[in-house]
């Protein structure tokens, strides 16, 4: 890539109105879509946005409060102008390397994962829907903005998932929480063997497609991870799979470096709020399907034999199932 080009990502006099827009979603700031319309409507760019006070943001038609934010933002941006931007970058060259757009993932070519299969009645689904019964009311509902009471959901999921591949196979995972590739502060997760198996990426609500950038940048770099700790005369072939997750939505992503596989036009809801305290069978029911599936998609990639042609045998499995790469 040219450095011209990386400019216009990484500074934000460089921004188009897009740009600005997706980076103004992921600071959670109390904007919403009439204020985004403006943005566009007005055709603010980077640098125009840089030069605006809160007068100016009210002059063209924004609330009070959401232009007592967006200067709040302007200053964030001049102290400290190189904040996030060369992830933005990133973010947005993995979304056009596999054509997903930024407002929507339910494009990415659909598969559907292994599933493990759990009675109702299963001691490690009944212990974790204890457990996210205790700190439901402990903690309330989950808040969108607020990572840490989501990351204390999907780790006692994960960790349940880890538990029961224990029980069910020979093999001994770990669960290795770690800074996020790119962005500001996220934890994301990887679970590993002899190499990297599956990764998880923490997301927000309403930016889907980041987290899912985010997820495809930490497997491409796992799968090169994989890839060193073979010997160099060997062929080699792999696949990984990854998790988008919100703690109440579940994405599960199927990688390989000819194409990505999603299930994001499949609903894995689990339903987080305090209400589900007195309808423990609906939150039985989302946390189950959510595990069969982390379950189910480990033991295969565990137990498909390691030879590149066995992989590949199991790709054209995938693929002959009515599905296709992108």
């Amino acid at each position: 890539m040219s450095t011209s080009i990386t400019e216009n990502y990484e500074l934000p006099e460089k921004w188009d109105t897009e740009t600005l827009i997706v980076f103004l979603k992921e600071q959670a700031l109390n904007l919403n879509d009439d204020d985004f319309n403006i943005l566009r409507k007005e055709k603010i760019i980077g640098q125009d946005f840089l030069d605006m006070a809160k007068e100016d943001f009210q002059s063209y038609g924004f609330p009070l409060g959401s232009a007592l934010d967006l200067a709040l933002e302007v200053k964030a941006l001049k102290d400290h102008k190189k904040r996030s931007f060369s992830s933005y970058r990133s973010l947005k060259e993995v979304l056009v390397k596999y054509e997903i757009s930024w407002d929507s993932i339910t494009s990415v070519t659909q598969f559907q994962p292994e599933i493990h299969s759990l009675e109702d009645n299963d001691e490690e689904l009944l212990q974790c829907v204890k457990e996210i019964k205790r700190r439901l009311a402990n903690m309330g509902t989950v808040v969108d903005t607020n990572e840490a009471m989501r990351n204390s959901y999907i780790e006692a999921i994960l960790h349940t998932a880890l538990h029961l591949i224990r029980k069910t196979t020979s093999h001994d995972l770990s669960l290795s929480p770690q800074i996020e590739v790119v962005g500001e502060g996220r934890v994301d997760w990887t679970i590993k063997e002899f190499e990297d198996l599956l990764c998880i990426t923490e997301g927000k609500q309403n930016l889907v497609a980041v987290g899912l950038a985010q997820n495809l940048i930490k497997l491409e770099s796992s799968y090169q991870t994989n890839k060193r700790k073979k010997k160099a005369d060997d062929s080699f072939y792999d696949y990984l799979y990854g998790i988008v997750t919100t703690a109440t939505d579940w994405h599960f992503i199927f990688y390989t470096p000819e194409g990505v596989f999603s299930t994001s036009q499949t609903e894995y809801h689990i339903s987080l709020t305090k209400s589900a305290i007195q309808d423990v069978s609906e939150l039985r029911k989302g946390v189950k399907k959510a595990i069969e599936v982390i379950v189910g998609i480990l033991k295969d990639r565990i137990m498909v034999e390691k030879e590149p042609e066995a992989k590949k045998r199991r790709i054209a499995k995938i693929k002959s199932e009515h599905y296709s790469f992108l």
